[in-house]
């Protein structure tokens, strides 16, 4: 990859800034292009390195770094995202004992399946931390149909509080920790344990063993009176 990206950049200081060193390749999604790196041989483009020369402020001119100032005429922000805990954070959810998810989550996600959290009863988060990786929209609508399953299961039963208990989660945090290991992405330092924001605890995001597996583990734990949940009529 190194290779081909100084036989395409011709000049090298400029190929050198373009080429990761920091992570593997995998481990961050690689660029997948139509001229891409033959854009940095144009005259009329020029990389600035901010890893070199941060940015100070935006000025009316454009903006202005350590190393002076640039002319633009479109700013485009790409400013990155608060992956998988930010839609759920965003929101002021208070669990048992006047707990915030915000704040269990302090140190990093943890849940059961990526389905609930321990100490927040009748609760389910749907794509949230520790499900599935891949293709979400597939993912979306098995955690739909599981969940919808669950509900009805629980008040066919006549009951009316569905929890996750913390060993089961802490169980299915080391599962997914041990997955995450076993391949490039996971400790690659990028949105996928949450280093794209400061001061985000970092804990890997996904479960990234296969949807077929992930899939079996939630049948096997339906079948199995909904292991690892307490159910009960009353809270």
């Amino acid at each position: 990859m190194r290779q081909k990206i100084r036989e395409t950049v011709s000049d090298p200081e400029t190929a050198a800034k373009l080429t990761p060193t920091d992570h593997p390749f995998g481990g961050r999604r690689p660029i997948i292009d139509t001229d891409y790196f033959e854009t940095y041989n144009r005259d009329d483009v020029t990389l600035v390195d901010l890893r070199e020369s941060p940015i100070e402020e935006v000025t009316p001119q454009g903006i202005r770094t350590t190393a002076g100032e640039v002319e633009l005429d479109v700013l485009v922000l790409a400013t990155g995202f608060d992956a998988v805990t930010g839609p759920f954070t965003r929101i002021d959810i208070t669990g048992r004992g006047g707990l915030t998810l915000r704040d269990a989550w302090a140190d990093g996600p943890s849940t059961y399946l990526g389905l609930a959290v321990a100490g927040f009863p009748n609760m389910f988060t749907i794509t949230g931390p520790g499900a599935t990786f891949g293709n979400l929209p597939v993912s979306i609508e098995h955690h739909v149909e599981w969940i919808a399953t669950c509900i009805e299961d629980t008040l066919r039963r006549d009951l009316a509080v569905v929890k996750a208990g913390y060993e089961a989660q802490r169980r299915w945090a080391d599962h997914v920790r041990a997955q995450a290991e076993r391949i490039v992405a996971g400790p690659s330092g990028s949105w996928y344990d949450g280093a794209n924001i400061p001061g985000k605890a970092r804990r890997p995001l996904f479960f990234f063993g296969s949807f077929g597996l992930y899939r079996r583990t939630c049948e096997d734990v339906a079948a199995n009176g909904y292991e690892g949940f307490d159910r009960h009529r009353t809270a």
